[in-house]
């Protein structure tokens, strides 16, 4: 479970911010008092406009970035006060983790199974899941320096989970990828919620919030609004298409808060 508690992440700002963004404050709020839950067993979707500030929640969720205000609990776990433990009850996959050009998948998965100190026996058997699932076998042993970015994108998937995670965090995870590649990863987060894991999803194609998400929320300009189920969403919104609905929502908060 995912419980975010009133979170505010504040970045300040140097004399070149403020005046790109035109203003003398002395801080900005990336995220502004942010509170909602994600429950085992569903697929949360975090949804909104680049720069809304999505991608600094989940890193918050992920111990990447600490919250300046307000806590958020993984599992039971504060990321601001057992940073460690949440790191081992979560799976976190973000377009901006690299990965070493010089090792092959096996190689980097198998690392990452020791870092969580999984014993050989289920390291080999947890990797052999998920390269099947994945379809990693078949470059298994070819440098990452040589692959696609679809098979780039199914080894950082791998080496995410390799732990077997409660928590899984996706931000962006079919980005950029082709239609057999992308739904590999779909049936991939439906088999995470199949087994009762806690999985967060931001995408920017609603066609795949659509079609994986039970919960969702919207951040626009740091704030949150709108968090509900997905399916009050949809019969809110029977008249229109989810991306219309979605583009009605932030535009609105975005006159609201603009006044």
């Amino acid at each position: 479970m995912i419980n975010v508690q009133n979170v505010t992440k504040t970045y300040k700002l140097s004399k070149q911010q403020k005046k790109e963004l035109q203003t003398t404050a002395p801080s900005i709020n990336a995220v502004n008092n942010v509170s909602f839950q994600c429950q085992p067993g569903k697929i949360f979707s975090l949804l909104g406009p680049n720069g809304a500030g999505k991608t600094t929640t989940l890193r918050m969720m992920s111990t990447i970035l600490s919250p300046t205000q307000g806590d958020i609990e993984i599992c039971g776990h504060s990321v601001k006060t057992s940073s460690e433990a949440v790191r081992r009850k979560i799976g976190f996959l973000t377009g901006s983790t690299n990965l070493y050009d010089r090792l092959n998948p096996g190689e980097i998965v198998e690392y990452f199974g020791k870092l969580h100190e999984m014993d050989s026996k289920k390291l080999a058997e947890r990797k052999d899941m998920l390269f099947t699932g994945l379809g990693i076998h078949e470059f298994s042993k070819k440098r990452i320096g040589q692959m696609s970015t679809g098979m780039k994108q199914k080894v950082s998937i791998a080496r995410s989970m390799i732990h077997d995670p409660d928590v899984v965090i996706f931000d962006e995870p079919t980005s950029g990828l082709d239609v057999i590649t992308a739904n590999s990863i779909i049936d991939l987060i439906r088999q995470c919620k199949t087994e009762g894991k806690t999985v967060i999803f931001s995408s920017h194609i609603m066609s795949e919030v659509d079609l994986l998400c039970d919960d969702l929320a919207i951040i626009a300009k740091g704030e949150l609004i709108y968090n509900d189920s997905m399916e009050n969403f949809r019969e809110q919104n029977k008249s229109t298409s989810l991306t219309e609905a979605f583009i009605n929502i932030v535009s609105q908060s975005q006159q609201s808060i603009t006044a």
